[in-house]
């Protein structure tokens, strides 16, 4: 039924034009009013996407003056502990408390004769809210759903072995350690204070029990709908386009001219050097230069967004000029001007490996260290709009508790190696009901703490592999890649979240008959 989910976020674009949000004044205007009253400041609309969602959006400002009042009555009611806060624990823990009052206001207003409503609050940086509506509003039923544990990301992080000792790591004390208090306290105390605790895959969820000493009452992995892939002709032609515009930069920026038959092989995401395992493709494509079993030029696209500058102009400049270029640019392995370079991890590897993209090199390595939006000034089309173009996409992550870009590069019929860390990996091992291989169009790598150089080795192996596939082979591989994708659509998913609800109102139904008692 339409409108029976409400989203809340955060007022960031007051005075300016969201392209995300249009606003809607007429709808709950009379509530916006009341509201208002009581010196919230929200404004109602949807979400500029499909489905068009209804959202509030919450000015969050006025509620640093009493920030040490909200920590106290938190500390007081829930035992969080918010002493060490620092950096961006202030501001998302007032967005997470006017978002409870905002909860709190549309109850009252709304929803006083309405059953079974329920409150899902994502990661710790909405904890604090949740637990507002938990003491203030108890009649609301409560999901918490971490994606990643704070501790967890941070033990990783910290280049400490996560896997190997996560049955013996202590939550709070590592917590001390490694200066990550006040979030693992505002999100282990809400773990356990919510009708249902809830996150994205079974990997996170072995973790949960260990850091955050709470069993998670069930697993919501995320799907997705396909939409926004094309079909048919489309998808044909916006493959073909993808292709001539990679290999057009590649040309302006080394002056090498790539044939079809080059490979494109791209990874991307956070910028997250260890745990995403940018540091183990790099080093993957490094021993793929020596790979006698390569039957295809490789052309290695590393796109995460760093500490970007802008567009290179000498770049920009060239592909205005048109046409196709035989001499390089200076750095001929960087699209785009970053700050510090000589601090980048990426730019760092390449120096150590001396990978300079010269003629006679059978991989060429271009990093891209900005959001691909349609703006960056080089590409100029969304990320979508260039991962169909790749061959092989490579995601050999360390921690990724589920695993979106996997998920959407096989829904582009793009074969994916991935690792057994990552929630989509083991997800995939699942549906195969043993360990996925490249032929089923996920190659799952087991990696744990210490086998670095073997999972470099695997997908230098898969690489290889796949450069020996002929065209019917290749596209046997990318129909599997895609028919995988679609038992990860949400008409799939949602079942999980609908048993969670089922949870969540069933244990605060309980709450209530015990507090009445």
């Amino acid at each position: 039924m339409p409108d029976h989910i409400v989203f809340i976020g955060p007022d960031l674009w007051a005075g300016k034009e969201n392209p995300l949000f249009i606003e809607d004044k007429h709808l709950w205007s009379s509530w916006v009013k009341e509201a208002a009253k009581s010196g919230l400041r929200v404004r109602v609309g949807r979400w500029n996407i499909p489905g068009h969602p209804c959202v509030i959006l919450v000015d969050f400002t006025p509620y640093f003056e009493r920030k040490n009042t909200i920590y106290g009555d938190a500390w007081v009611d829930f035992q969080v502990d918010s002493l060490h806060a620092y950096g961006d624990y202030d501001e998302a823990s007032m967005f997470s408390y006017a978002a409870g009052l905002v909860v709190e206001s549309y109850y009252n207003y709304y929803l006083t004769q309405t059953p079974n409503v329920i409150y899902q609050a994502h990661e710790w940086m909405t904890c604090l809210g949740v637990l507002y509506v938990k003491k203030y509003v108890p009649q609301i039923a409560t999901i918490f759903t971490t994606h990643a544990t704070s501790i967890g990301r941070s033990i990783a992080c910290n280049n400490k072995p996560l896997y190997e000792y996560l049955w013996a790591y202590n939550g709070i004390q590592m917590s001390q350690e490694l200066n990550m208090e006040a979030k693992h306290s505002v999100e282990r105390q809400t773990a356990h204070h919510v009708d249902c605790f809830t996150t994205v895959s079974d990997v996170t969820g072995r973790e949960c029990e260990e850091l955050v000493d709470k069993k998670c009452d069930a697993i919501l992995m995320n799907g997705f709908e396909a939409d926004f892939v094309p079909k048919g002709t489309e998808f044909t032609k916006k493959r073909r386009e993808a292709r001539k515009l990679i290999f057009q930069v590649a040309n302006a920026l080394t002056g090498h001219t790539y044939s079809d038959d080059t490979l494109i092989v791209a990874t991307s995401g956070r910028y997250e050097f260890k745990n995403k395992g940018i540091d183990v493709f790099l080093e993957a494509m490094r021993r793929s230069l020596f790979n006698e079993q390569l039957h295809h030029p490789v052309l290695a696209l590393v796109q995460v967004p760093g500490w970007v500058a802008g567009p290179r102009q000498d770049l920009q400049n060239r592909l205005r000029q048109g046409g196709s270029f035989a001499t390089s640019l200076w750095s001929p392995v960087l699209t785009h001007d970053i700050h510090e370079p000589e601090h980048d991890n990426v730019l760092r590897l390449l120096r150590e490996f001396n990978v300079w993209n010269r003629p006679e090199d059978r991989v060429h390595i271009i990093f891209t260290p900005c959001y691909l939006d349609g703006k960056d000034g080089i590409f100029n089309v969304s990320y979508y709009d260039l991962l169909i173009g790749d061959d092989l996409a490579v995601y050999p992550s360390y921690y990724e508790p589920w695993g979106y870009t996997p998920l959407e590069a096989i829904a582009f019929h793009v074969p994916t190696i991935t690792t057994s860390l990552s929630g989509f990996g083991m997800w995939a091992n699942k549906m195969k009901g043993s360990q996925s291989t490249l032929a089923d169009g996920v190659e799952v790598l087991a990696r744990d703490d210490y086998n670095f150089n073997e999972v470099a080795d695997g997908i230098c192996h898969a690489i290889a592999e796949y450069s020996s596939y002929d065209k019917k082979e290749r596209d046997a591989v990318r129909r599997r890649a895609a028919r995988l994708s679609e038992k990860a659509l949400w008409k799939h998913f949602i079942k999980y979240y609908y048993d969670a609800y089922d949870i969540a109102l069933r244990n605060a139904a309980k709450r209530l008959i015990a507090t009445n008692k």
